[in-house]
């Protein structure tokens, strides 16, 4: 027993299952009046073809209906490349009168879903218990059904039932609603789409996710391939980066002296002249020492420069 879908989920739940569909009119709000009966609780979707042929005017009919019959006649019309074709959310005159008893075998999913259910009685109003689509085929037995056409039924019927958490025991052909029926009846020369063989499919849709596709295979996992880290070498000098490692060392050990030499003074004429006439060494020249100790940076720089591009 489940309520009806809003347009918006119905709508929602067939593109999600891969449909492509197709808003006809004022399908939204388009159904039969309150006064020939309600619209659920749901509990299925059923299977239909239309006696016509070409899209446009098929979708019409089933809108609109005719003198004898008015419309809506479906919730959707499924033409023969796989469009749906939304013509009613509501209340339908698609199903009419049919078996209780198949009504309660549906409701509880307890029957052979690989047989076709053979219905012996008309007695309950089918119109508030079914979805209806109606597929565009002559049912003449000879009008072929394109595998794009039945694909198509599979994914708003399985759309349908996985909205509601139903099986494909939940889908069935009119010819096993309402006795005399003969829909839907398979053509020559293209897929079949006998109830038992479109549950099967179904089912199949329903134990994948809504985006899955037949044939398509699984992604499988990439497994990372394995690499093995470079070794590590010892640093062996040539003879001439040895040597000039050598005299690096030897020039950092003559800045580090020249650095620690004190006290330290600028250069200042008066002192100098005053040292020489009293006969005394001058005092250390700071400023000197500073241009001395830049010079041999430099070099160390040019040493440490040359020293890498060979190594």
């Amino acid at each position: 027993m489940a309520t009806p879908l809003s347009p918006d989920r119905l709508l929602s739940a067939l593109r999600a299952e891969g449909v492509k569909v197709v808003e006809y009119k004022s399908w939204r709000v388009h159904r039969r009046p309150a006064s020939t009966g309600a619209f659920g609780p749901v509990n299925g979707v059923m299977i239909h073809h239309t006696v016509t042929s070409g899209t446009a005017s098929s979708v019409e009919l089933c809108y609109n209906g005719h003198s004898a019959l008015p419309g809506p006649l479906c919730h959707g019309v499924i033409d023969k490349a796989g469009t749906v074709h939304l013509v009613s959310a509501g209340r339908a005159n698609h199903a009419g009168r049919g078996d209780d008893d198949v009504l309660r075998q549906v409701q509880a999913e307890s029957y052979d879903r690989g047989k076709t259910i053979t219905p012996n009685e008309a007695n309950t109003d089918g119109n508030a218990r079914f979805y209806g689509f109606e597929c565009v085929n002559l049912g003449d037995g000879r009008d072929p059904w394109p595998a794009a056409q039945r694909e198509a039924i599979v994914r708003a019927s399985a759309a349908i039932c996985r909205a509601y958490g139903w099986s494909a025991r939940s889908v069935i052909g009119h010819r096993e609603w309402q006795p005399g029926k003969i829909d839907p009846r398979s053509g020559q020369g293209g897929v079949s789409v006998a109830p038992p063989e479109l549950r099967r499919l179904i089912d199949e849709r329903l134990a994948h996710p809504a985006s899955w596709s037949p044939g398509a295979e699984p992604t499988k996992p990439t497994t990372p391939t394995p690499t093995t880290p470079p070794k590590e070498t010892p640093d062996v000098l040539t003879p001439a980066q040895d040597a000039r490692l050598a005299r690096i060392e030897k020039r950092l050990e003559e800045v580090a002296k020249a650095a620690s030499v004190a006290p330290w003074t600028y250069k200042n004429a008066a002192l100098v002249a005053k040292a020489k006439a009293a006969g005394t060494p001058p005092p250390p020249d700071m400023h000197g020492r500073i241009e001395a100790i830049q010079a041999a940076l430099t070099e160390l720089t040019t040493l440490v420069t040359a020293l890498t591009k060979e190594s």
